[in-house]
């Protein structure tokens, strides 16, 4: 059975409003992604030297394609926590319900959306409980189509983030599709093969050189370029940041492993160990709720060893 007719058989299974459009995506990811990779491949023997653009590394690429192949399942479980939730909201605490039929009603959903995932993305950037979440999707030092898949396990935090669209009277139904779509379109902006664009659109919506920035670790990107498809978001909050130098991958402290579920809980176990340390109160929320690499003044608290694991965003 191939990947295509998998898709269409599991589509056939589900109510047509909770039909995701990430699952009609899936074989077009795959074959964009064997078609980088082969590129990267033939690039590689022309020069007789590995290229870093769009280049590949076998177990990098298989950790990042395994854990989104889990993560399809774990936010289809997400989703369906938050469908019973959304259903409640909309049916007995939004002031109004919003037609699915009216225009207007996509473009409140789509926008709300990715103005929702802005403010999420930035939260779990900056937040450590939330960044061990997304973390694993930052962890490899390799940017390419695989890199897109590299998803997180944990849904929760967008749960609650998107609460404000069904008060709003959007159907659930189309909060999950909006964002999905919003997943979809990121896909494509995970790769070193697509330069700058015209500059309208560079302006306005997200790009691969965009979000190159947004996955550097270097000082001069962290903590930039947020948006999911729309770029405006980063220019009017003032988390935007232009591309002018490739950037270099990865987590700031490398966790140095490709076991996916390693890479999907480390940084919860160093939270663990680093509250498990802390004899205040005040210690123990800065490790959680503080920003990731968080820690006590020296003049409050003793120093500490560093913590194995890499506790600092790359964005």
């Amino acid at each position: 059975m191939d990947a295509l007719t998998w898709v269409r058989q599991l589509l056939d299974a589900l109510p047509p409003q909770m039909r995701d459009p990430v699952l009609f995506a899936v074989p077009f990811f795959l074959l964009l992604l064997v078609l980088e990779w082969t590129a990267a491949r033939k690039l590689e023997e022309l020069t007789d030297e590995r290229s870093p653009a769009g280049a590949y590394q076998r177990r990098d690429a298989w950790a990042s394609i395994s854990m989104g192949l889990v993560s399809v399942a774990t936010t289809a479980g997400w989703k369906f926590i938050a469908l019973l939730g959304y259903a409640a909201l909309f049916a007995y605490v939004a002031p109004w319900q919003l037609s699915a039929t009216a225009w207007y009603t996509w473009v409140i959903a789509l926008v709300g959306v990715d103005l929702l995932f802005y403010a999420y993305h930035r939260i779990a950037h900056r937040v450590r409980l939330v960044w061990a979440t997304h973390q694993a999707h930052h962890s490899s030092e390799y940017f390419n189509f695989a890199t897109a898949l590299r998803q997180k396990w944990n849904n929760s935090g967008e749960i609650l983030v998107w609460v404000p669209l069904p008060l709003l009277g959007v159907p659930p139904w189309m909060v999950f599709a909006s964002f999905s779509l919003n997943l979809v379109y990121q896909f494509w902006v995970h790769t070193e093969r697509i330069g700058r664009m015209w500059r309208p659109i560079e302006f306005v919506f997200n790009t691969p050189s965009h979000h190159r920035v947004h996955h550097g670790m270097d000082a001069e990107y962290l903590d930039r370029n947020y948006g999911g498809i729309l770029i405006v978001w980063d220019r009017l909050f003032g988390t935007y940041a232009e591309e002018v130098f490739r950037p270099h991958y990865g987590l700031t402290k490398p966790v140095g492993t490709f076991n996916i579920w390693r890479l999907q809980t480390h940084e919860y176990v160093a939270i663990a160990r680093d509250v498990r340390r802390a004899s205040r109160w005040r210690d123990r929320l800065g490790y959680v709720l503080g920003p990731p690499g968080w820690a006590p003044a020296p003049s409050d608290a003793a120093p500490r060893p560093e913590p194995a694991a890499a506790t600092e965003s790359v964005v």
